[in-house]
């Protein structure tokens, strides 16, 4: 029932090369394909446990219990994850170019100019030839890629890289992308609009309703294909919504594998491919209420001088506008004592995530409140 493969992604001057290990479940029947990859962001390996919690629940099932496929990828980006300073973990950012990691994907969206002719071509078909033309579409344009790729003038590796990821999924239902905050947080997702209903199965009581975005994250260059071609189905009057779906879960802190995190990730994903009908396992998954939050509802806080920081409240709390949010000890250099500055709400919210570093420079990030209404 599993098969596991290895894709080589970069040969070091060295000679090593740095790789990623897929690993497929393949049920009894066939059905629909969920991908999920951890690690995309070098210090943020939470997911790395949870995908191998994944990898043992999977192999002590029968093939008849699963439907479809399962691939799994843990430390999707070697590269990243090796990145050091001292102690500390970096990895966010590729340090030949200075790119995010998490920006720099391929979106076919931005380079499909003939899809109102497109979707008034499909109008009379039904929702699952449409997707197997439209995913025929993608995978024409995304040939281009690997094309440029073989010239000899090739092309800089955070697009070889981006190929090899994408090419693994581009033709799943669903995609999970777990990640950890930079910072010290609490357990979230990320939903695009039209797919609310399928956030509560992940069992998570927060999630970030996305508004806006560009198309160069992982989740959104898979999913913002679909959306527009939905959104001009609808336009013809043909209201469709494909069954494809994308996800990034934020799960815990960077640097750390907490164990509750870890938990929470597992439950959801097993609940969620129960949900899609992956895992046949004859229970009804469970749903729980969350929480979706518009991403332009969320209030950072950037330190207003340098200093050291105290928080004065714990992660998840509930803040009331007015409330004292930290403190700076400032060192101000101004042959005056040390003062505490404060720092207070400007409205209310919950505290989901904070500064990892309790020295910050003038502007550098300190908080985030989400405003839950």
């Amino acid at each position: 029932m599993i098969e596991i493969s290895t894709r080589e992604l970069l040969q070091l001057a060295s000679g090593d090369r740095l790789s990623i290990q897929v690993y497929k479940f393949i049920g009894k029947f066939p059905g629909k394909k969920a991908y999920l990859q951890a690690n995309l962001h070098g210090a943020e390996i939470v997911g790395n446990a949870v995908i191998h919690q994944l990898i043992e629940y999977l192999s002590s099932l029968d093939a008849s219990q699963i439907n479809g496929e399962i691939w799994l990828v843990p430390v999707c980006n070697p590269l990243g994850t090796n990145q050091r300073t001292h102690f500390f973990s970096t990895g966010r950012f590729n340090p030949h170019d200075g790119k995010d990691w998490n920006r720099i994907f391929w979106d076919y969206e931005k380079e499909c100019d003939d899809l109102n002719e497109f979707a008034q071509s499909q109008i009379n078909l039904n929702p699952q030839k449409i997707r197997t033309n439209y995913l025929a579409k993608i995978q024409t344009a995304f040939a281009k890629q690997l094309a440029a790729m073989q010239k000899p003038s090739s092309v800089p590796y955070n697009l070889q890289y981006r190929y090899q990821l994408q090419s693994l999924c581009l033709d799943a239902n669903y995609v999970i992308d777990i990640h950890s905050s930079s910072v010290k947080s609490i357990d979230y997702l990320y939903c695009f609009h039209s797919r609310e209903d399928s956030a509560r199965y992940f069992l998570l009581p927060y999630g970030i309703l996305m508004n806006k975005y560009d198309g160069e994250a992982f989740d959104e260059a898979f999913m913002k294909p679909w959306l527009a071609l939905e959104k001009k189905l609808g336009k013809f009057g043909k209201k469709i919504q494909f069954d494809v779906e994308s996800w990034t879960l934020e799960l815990g802190s960077g640097m750390e594998m907490n164990p509750e995190s870890v938990k929470k990730g597992v439950l959801g994903i097993k609940n969620y491919l129960l949900h899609q009908g992956i895992l046949n396992l004859n229970i009804a998954p469970a749903t729980t209420e969350i929480i979706l939050i518009e991403k332009s509802k969320i209030k950072s806080y950037y330190a207003p001088t340098g200093g050291m920081i105290k928080v004065k409240l714990s992660l998840g709390s509930k803040v009331k506008s007015g409330e004292k949010l930290y403190e700076i000890l400032s060192f101000n250099k101004t042959r005056e004592l040390p003062r505490i500055i404060e720092v207070f709400a400007e409205e209310n919210g919950l505290l989901f995530d904070i500064s990892r570093n309790e020295a910050v420079n003038q502007g550098e990030y300190v908080l985030g409140i989400m405003n839950d209404g």
